[in-house]
């Protein structure tokens, strides 16, 4: 049984930091490519992070300097540091697990941002 769980998330003032974290199970991790997404309301879902199972990362333009992907394939887990938080970053933010034929989503944790 597959699973991914975030958590992490909470109330940040403007300017502040959060990390994210997600454990995954039931699959092979080491061979995914792991990502966090991102939720608005009245939004699509949208890409915030991506590394790969060789560690390569990729950003969305909104967030590159600001936040940082990371993964520790030893503990099956994936992080998501978050500096300098704005408030249009606040949204549901769902850690997914892909490889060829197979993607897996988390529940989301709520990142909400405001003075």
């Amino acid at each position: 049984q597959v699973q991914l769980v975030e958590s992490g998330g909470g109330l940040v003032q403007p300017g502040g930091s959060l990390r994210l974290s997600c454990a995954g199970s039931g699959f092979i991790f080491a061979i995914y490519a792991m990502g966090w997404y991102r939720q608005a309301p009245g939004k699509q879902r949208e890409l915030v992070a991506v590394v790969t199972s060789g560690g390569r990362t990729n950003y969305a333009d909104s967030v590159k300097g600001r936040f940082t992907i990371s993964r520790d394939s030893a503990k099956n887990a994936v992080y998501l540091q978050m500096n300098n938080l704005k408030p249009e970053d606040a949204a549901v933010y769902y850690c997914n697990a892909y490889y060829p034929g197979n993607n897996y989503w988390g529940q989301g944790t709520q990142v909400t941002v405001s003075s």
